[in-house]
């Protein structure tokens, strides 16, 4: 089969195409984009399709590593108290995280700021004495990562023995804005 050669328009259209392509991982020196101009003359003549514009990803809220100094002493001394509790241990994984997002919601619409969630004291190991990380407990962190309300959770802590201790976690819920 013969090789089709480029007519004047379509090799320029193609040269004006590789001066705005941009390497990912770039070797050496990196091409400047083209004028708007050049590109609005290539999608009239019909050449290309219109090029797409996507949004810039909004930015993702993660819980905080330190609360302000008044919400650590509180959780630390115990005096915290939780608006709302839940009670997972028990139920199965996919129950307990479908009461959890119903919780965290229930939550939100309250305008709660602590939700308490006990996932259950882990289990210690009859051989050495050594406990390890129940099966809730286990999946509860990538839970709320995943979860529709990850960027309403301003942090996640261990709860204070009074309301659980490691058995329970402490979610600190944004405020509206």
């Amino acid at each position: 089969m013969a090789r089709r050669h480029l007519s004047p328009d379509e090799a320029a259209l193609w040269t004006a195409l590789t001066r705005s392509v941009r390497p990912i991982r770039p070797h050496g020196r990196v091409m400047p984009a083209l004028p708007t101009q050049t590109v609005a003359v290539a999608v009239k003549t019909g050449l290309t399709p219109p090029p797409r514009l996507t949004p810039a990803p909004a930015p993702i809220r993660t819980p905080a590593a330190v609360l302000d100094s008044g919400w650590e002493k509180r959780i630390r001394g115990g005096t915290i108290n939780p608006d709302m509790s839940i009670d997972l241990h028990g139920h199965s994984l996919s129950a307990a995280h479908v009461r959890l997002n119903q919780a965290i919601a229930s939550g939100l619409a309250r305008d709660a700021r602590v939700l308490l969630v006990v996932t259950g004291k882990p289990p210690k190991n009859a051989a050495d004495g050594a406990s390890r990380r129940g099966v809730i407990r286990a999946e509860i962190g990538h839970w709320l990562e995943t979860s529709p309300y990850a960027d309403r959770i301003a942090s996640v802590r261990v709860a204070h023995p009074r309301h659980g201790g490691d058995g329970a976690l402490y979610l600190v819920l944004r405020r509206k804005k």
